[in-house]
């Protein structure tokens, strides 16, 4: 055999989305990085040898302006580009293309760290070096470092480093938890084996293995759904094994899944209550996608609390917005539902304190390890959640390597570092504003050649009745005035508005009532109705505006929606449904269309000064500068203008990819473009040095929202300009950040 050493600033064990994310990240900080997978692929649960859609903050559209950025942001929209069919192959190079693109990253595939060498003690100790063994080339490599993050899924490497960690379930007193069990216990989520089926053309039989599963049997067919036409995640219930020890009884898990595949199948294909003759398996899983196993003890274990409130921590690095999603200890054979969800009002924070090891002083954690109740947990676990943990987790423990802190000095003293570092990567933090001063354009004066000062959608496209209340959000900066209905009306009727705050920034339901309008409605059809509201809060944030129902009226809507702006329906609650807690009447949101509505008032929620510090997507509002439609500003621009000169080397843009199209690998609903249309295409970025402008970057076919661009040299300049020549197909330019700095990123 041959034995290898390999040395470098940081070793990530695990390449699902966690340890890609977290890799990608310490390289981008100029760390020197070995990320260690255990597999011939990329993506963990994600890869095209488990294929489980990678679901995050979104929460399958209940969540609003929440997908995420950073570099999961970035995979999202790579994929969305090159594989708008959710190929799972596809996504494993985009996953692959994304690591090989970093010159301070090195991969090692096909390696299990099995050994960890850990010393020190039980409340300080510290990693050493793992050594993994490398199927297929038949060599043990050693990797040493400062510091080791474990992505692994399992926690092994924490484990073998002697890292305090859970399992199971806690009891209800020890957190306060609700959906906690009484008494604590082993039990966790099972795992899934998936299977994807095709039309072969012409008849194709099944002659079902001997120890396929009869599912007549079990509880299965008066449980849960099968179609024909599913695959994939759409069976995300077939699920086991969450009474046993979901590591080392993984192979009696895994024969369990696929006996139940099989029988499954064996029904869809011969009970001849389908129509499936020409239906064959395509592709079943052979690999079971675990869901749970071990938690780390970092500095905070999130708790239900602090998902359902919303919890603020100072040291917040990453976020999640999917329900707290439980599954029943028997799986796919429990009489329960497969799952229950109870959802946060919007998406919450997760802080630095979770991701590193309280008693492994160089051990940080991302993806399904971080320090999280069993409760909790239920919401984490979701990859795209894991991602941005693992883009935190990584940039976090590149910076304390750097500075030579452990991760709770970084946490605790340093925070600002993260915060400004994440911020700059345009990574996941949600909160935190852009006031690095490093970031020349906080000083800068900021005017456009145009904005967006009274949105409205004045065309219909037919109408909405008010059989049940409607709901409009709108920005308010600085206030929310008047606003102007298309209406309908049978007879003569009242229009009754209720106006509502959304509570916090983030959040998208109405929360407070602070102003209720009437307007009388004259019968007749396409009336502009005025609801005069005068709401002026102290601080800009969106209105949650609630049409109360009247069948008597129709509001016209339309097939286009202004920025920053949302249309929802109104659903009550039926007899049956089982848990009250998930339960969410405002969910129904129809996507890129709106009501006919017209601000009567100007607001400056789209103004040029919007991209300056701040907030990099939607919070409390827009948070982006808007022109007037390209149609009356054809080549719009947005300038940063100093008072004295100052020298800069780099300047970074963040455009609009549009954070509300919920973007889903091995997708779970089709999005029609595959270029965010709201994104810039082609604009060029001026400098002013005191000869007039000068075109420094001219760049076409921009499907990207992060772009950096580094100067030949650093050079003095009065003023810089964004000039838009052209979006990927939204009437408007859109741009959510403009920042420039002395000097350029290490990376």
């Amino acid at each position: 055999m041959r034995t290898e050493h390999v040395e470098s600033d940081l070793t990530v064990i695990g390449g699902g989305l966690a340890g890609c994310c977290a890799a990608i990240a310490a390289a981008r900080q100029g760390a020197r990085v070995a990320l260690v997978q255990n597999r011939p692929v990329l993506g963990g649960n994600s890869s095209s040898e488990i294929r489980v859609w990678v679901c995050g903050a979104t929460a399958h559209g209940a969540q609003r302006y929440a997908r995420e950025t950073g570099i999961m942001g970035e995979l999202f929209v790579e994929n969305q580009y090159t594989n708008p069919d959710g190929n799972p192959y596809y996504w494993d190079l985009v996953l692959l293309e994304a690591v090989r693109a970093e010159p301070n990253l090195s991969l090692f595939l096909n390696t299990d760290v099995r050994d960890v060498e850990a010393d020190g003690p039980a409340d300080a100790r510290v990693i050493r070096s793992v050594t993994g063994w490398t199927m297929g080339s038949e060599r043990v490599v050693t990797f040493t470092s400062p510091a080791f993050v474990d992505c692994s899924g399992d926690g092994l490497v924490g484990h073998l480093a002697g890292a305090e960690y859970r399992t199971g379930r806690e009891a209800r007193a020890e957190f306060g938890e609700s959906w906690a069990p009484e008494v604590p216990d082993e039990v966790m989520l099972g795992s899934t084996i998936l299977f994807y089926s095709t039309d072969a053309g012409h008849p194709v039989p099944f002659v079902p293995p001997s120890f396929a599963k009869d599912i007549r049997k079990t509880s299965i067919l008066d449980r849960r759904v099968i179609r024909a036409d599913a695959k994939g995640c759409a069976f995300w219930w077939i699920e086991w094994g969450g009474e046993r020890d979901i590591v080392h009884d993984n192979e009696e898990i895994r024969d369990e899944l696929q006996a139940a595949v099989y029988g499954i199948w064996d029904h869809i294909k011969n009970s001849g209550e389908f129509d499936a003759d020409n239906l064959t398996l395509e592709w079943i899983g052979s690999v079971p996608g675990k869901r749970e196993y071990r938690r780390f003890v970092g500095d905070h274990v999130l708790i239900q609390h602090d998902v359902l409130e919303q919890t603020e921590f100072p040291d917040r690095v990453a976020f999640g917005g999917w329900s707290i999603d439980l599954h029943p200890p028997g799986g796919m054979y429990a009489t329960e539902p497969g799952s229950r969800h109870w959802h946060p009002d919007g998406v919450y924070h997760i802080p630095l304190r979770c991701l590193y090891s309280r008693n492994v002083t160089n051990m940080w954690m991302a993806g399904r390890t971080i320090s999280a109740s069993h409760v909790a947990f239920g919401t984490t676990r979701v990859m795209a959640t894991c991602a941005v943990g693992g883009e935190a987790a990584g940039t976090a423990a590149a910076l304390a390597v750097q500075r030579g802190l452990t991760p709770r000095e970084l946490a605790t003293e340093h925070i600002d570092v993260v915060h400004r570092a994440l911020t700059r990567a345009d990574g996941p933090p949600l909160g935190v504003p852009a006031d690095d001063p490093a970031d020349l354009a906080l000083t800068a004066r900021v005017r456009a050649s145009s904005q967006l000062r009274t949105p409205a959608v004045e065309v219909s496209d037919g109408t909405e009745p008010l059989d049940e209340a409607l709901g409009l959000v709108l920005p308010v900066h600085p206030s929310l005035g008047a606003l102007e209905l298309l209406v309908d009306a049978d007879r003569d009727a009242e229009l009754v508005a209720e106006v509502h705050a959304t509570g916090k920034p983030q959040n998208y339901l109405p929360a407070r009532l602070v102003a209720t309008a009437t307007a009388a409605v004259p019968a007749g059809e396409k009336q502009w109705v005025r609801l005069d509201v005068g709401w002026r809060p102290d601080t800009p944030q969106n209105a949650f505006v609630v049409l109360r129902a009247d069948p008597s009226l129709a509001v016209h809507h339309s097939a286009t929606a202004e920025p920053g702006t949302l249309f929802f329906r109104h659903r009550e609650p039926t007899p049956d449904e089982r848990w009250t807690e998930q339960w969410r009447a405002w969910k129904r949101i129809l996507q890129r269309e709106s009501l006919c509505f017209r601000l009567v008032e100007p607001t400056s929620a789209f103004a040029p000064a919007r991209v300056v510090g701040g907030h990099a997507r939607p919070y409390g509002g827009p948070q982006m500068w808007v022109s007037e439609r390209l149609d009356h500003d054809r080549e719009p621009w947005v300038e940063l203008r100093w008072d004295e000169p100052v020298t800069v080397a780099e300047v970074a843009l963040v455009l609009d990819d549009d954070v509300e199209e919920d973007l889903i690998n091995l997708h779970h609903h089709h999005t029609p473009f595959r270029v965010l249309p709201t994104l810039l295409r082609d604009y060029d970025l001026q400098l002013d040095d005191g000869g007039g402008w000068r075109t420094v970057a001219r760049v076409m076919d921009n499907r990207r929202r992060h772009r950096v661009h580094t100067l030949d040299a650093p050079v003095s300049i009065g003023a810089l300009r964004v000039v838009a020549r052209a979006t990927n197909g939204a009437p408007r330019a859109h741009v959510v950040s403009v920042r420039a700095y002395g000097s350029a990123t290490d990376s």
